[in-house]
Formats: C-alpha cells, structure tokens, sequence
C-alpha cells in the first residue's frame, strides 16, 4: 500500500513537471513568433491600412483589391478588428471583391470618441467612408456585434446596401430570451461575475498576447489560423499611460461590460446606460428593420453545445417570413466564430450566394 502512495505520488510530480516543461517550450515558442512575425505584420499595415476622419473618429480601416469591383464592407466582432479577415482576404478578393474592413470605437486603431456614439454612428462612419470613395452601393457584412451594425446600417441607409452577409449577429436581438421571471436571477449571476473578475494588465505586450493564447481559443492553433490571431492581437494589444498593457483599452467601458451596474443597465434599462453605444446593440431589433427586407441576405448560424447565441428559431422564422431574399445557412457543431472554425467552406457560401444573386461573376 505504501509502494503505491509513493508510485502514485511520483506520478503526479512527475505529470507536474512535464505540464510545466510543455507550457514553458510553449510559452519560448509562441514568445518567438510573436516577436518575429511582427515586421511582416507592419508591412502588412502599411500596404493594406489606412486612416479616415469622420465625424466622429478618426477611423482605421483596412483594404484589398480592385476599387472598380463590387465592394464588401466587413464589420467586426466585439474585442477584434478588422485583422478577423486575414485568413480568407484572400479567396474573398480572388473573388473579384473590393473588400474593407473598418475598426470601431476603441478597437484595432480606431481609438475611442469623446463624444457619446452608439452603434448607428458607426454606420455613419461607413457611409461617410463609401461616400468619400465614390461607392454607391456596396455588400455589408459583420460578424457578432459587427452584424448588429451591418443591421444598423442597412435601417440607416437601406438604398446603399446590395446585400447583407451576417454572421451569428444582427438577424436577432441580442436579448431576445430574457424573461422577467428570470430577471432577478440574471442579475445577481452578473453581479457575482463581476466579483470575481480581475482587472488584466499586463508588463509587457507579450504576457497580454499569452494570456489570450491560452484563455481566448488561440492555444492549438497553426500556420495561417495562428498568424491571424497573432496579428489581430497586435492590433489589439496597447500601451496605456502608467506603461503597462492592455487589451482593447477602454473596449469594455464603452460596449457597457466593464461593470455589473452597467451591464445590468444596458440590457434591462438601456436610457440609463452611460454608454449609447452598448444600450443601442441591445435596443436593435432586426424584426422591426428587415420587415421590409427587400435585398440579399445570407445568415451563417452556428448550432452547438457551447453556442453562445441560441438563434436557430428565430432565424428560422426571418427566412419564412422573407423566402425569396434570405438563405439561413446551419453551421453545425460549430461555434460562435464560424468563419474562424470553418474558413472554406464560409468562402465558398459567400461565393455560391453572390454568383446567385449576380454580384458577381
């Protein structure tokens, strides 16, 4: 029995030290390639990035191909940038697509507005770009949050858009399944999550990359997927003033997630949110701007046990209500990101849906 406590006991220390030896070639070569990709991501930068002022913000956006072709507009999710397309820009532009893809308020490098902005603004600020380079209509697209303010943008301008492609975001409201009887239990989860929550910041821009590496889905990844990730986080890693780091600074304060007052507030009583541009994602209702859909829409909808956002009926139902315009496409055993999860094969049912609706060839 004594022989056996004394194997056992040599077997966790022995399983212990080994996790620690693997984490730590780990952390050496993941440390390297976050310090060696990162010339070719300021190249990257300065041949695809470029700056326009608003009237709201100075705004970043990235951008590929032929200007005299048809024109997508890529939004992000919450916490990205437009890096998100890194991994299929390429079989977007083979494609014949004009493709950009924006920053908003305090994400990539767009930095945050004094003024209070919601999500609709952020649709101004693709207009003011479109209008700026000529472009009269274009395809608008987003992923998550992002396709909450493609949504936005098609209410706010319905004659510019030629289609829609949304991914998991903007075909639902974001609270769509709150139920008052769940109302009290809500908020208090909420509130003992923020309890709990710890502030991350960090001693340099590495330890705030490797952070995400193993707590962001980014452990595991390979090659092109991993080198996205790398150069979304760069855009996402900044300097603040004390001289230490962050991610996203400032993100959270302004989508209404940085508190638990706050986001209690933009969910249950959105006109005492002291953010507009969190209360405006949770006061969207894509029932009331597509009833009178008129235009293109393709829905990715991932379908899994760790969904995020349990949409599938309630798309279902968008697509009864509007059969010739929308294709509702079920991504199963996929998860929030399906662009992410499922690269070609979301390249391929963007292609499939715009030959069909001939915008492109």
């Amino acid at each position: 029995m004594k022989k056996n406590i004394i194997l056992l006991l040599s077997l966790i220390v022995y399983l212990s030290v080994k996790a620690q030896t693997n984490a730590s070639v780990d952390s050496i070569a993941q440390r390297n390639l976050f310090q060696n990709l990162k010339p070719e991501f300021d190249k990257y930068e300065k041949q695809h990035g470029n700056y326009i002022q608003t009237n709201n913000v100075k705004m970043h956006y990235l951008e590929w191909g032929n200007k005299k072709n048809p024109t997508l507009v890529w939004i992000h999710g919450t916490y990205s940038n437009g890096y998100e397309l890194y991994e299929v820009i390429d079989q977007l532009v083979k494609m014949n697509l004009h493709v950009i893809a924006i920053d908003y308020y305090g994400h990539g490098f767009t930095p945050i507005s004094q003024k209070d902005l919601s999500v609709y603004h952020v649709a101004d600020d693709v207009k003011f770009l479109l209008d700026k380079m000529k472009v009269k209509k274009a395809i608008i697209g987003g992923w998550s949050r992002g396709g909450t303010i493609s949504s936005a943008f098609y209410d706010a301008y319905p004659e510019m858009v030629q289609a829609l492609i949304l991914e998991d975001g903007g075909s639902v409201a974001w609270d769509f399944q709150a139920k008052q009887a769940n109302i009290g239990k809500d908020i208090e989860e909420t509130k003992q999550y923020y309890t709990n929550k710890k502030t991350m910041v960090f001693d340099n821009d590495f330890d705030a990359y490797w952070f995400m590496y193993n707590n962001w889905g980014i452990k595991g990844k390979g090659n092109e997927k991993l080198k996205k990730e790398i150069f979304t986080s760069y855009a996402r890693i900044k300097k603040n003033a004390n001289g230490k780091y962050e991610i996203n600074p400032g993100a959270e304060e302004l989508t209404g997630e940085n508190s638990a007052e706050e986001n209690i507030a933009i969910i249950y009583t959105p006109f005492t949110s002291k953010t507009a541009f969190g209360a405006s994602t949770h006061q969207l209702n894509p029932k009331i701007i597509y009833r009178n859909l008129n235009i293109p829409l393709l829905i990715f909808d991932p379908v899994s046990k760790n969904d995020w956002f349990d949409f599938k009926e309630e798309n279902d139902q968008l697509t009864a209500e509007h059969p010739p315009f929308i294709v509702h496409k079920v991504y199963e055993n996929t998860w929030h990101g399906v662009k992410d999860e499922r690269p070609n094969e979301v390249v391929n049912d963007i292609k499939t849906f715009l030959v069909n609706n001939k915008l492109i060839k």
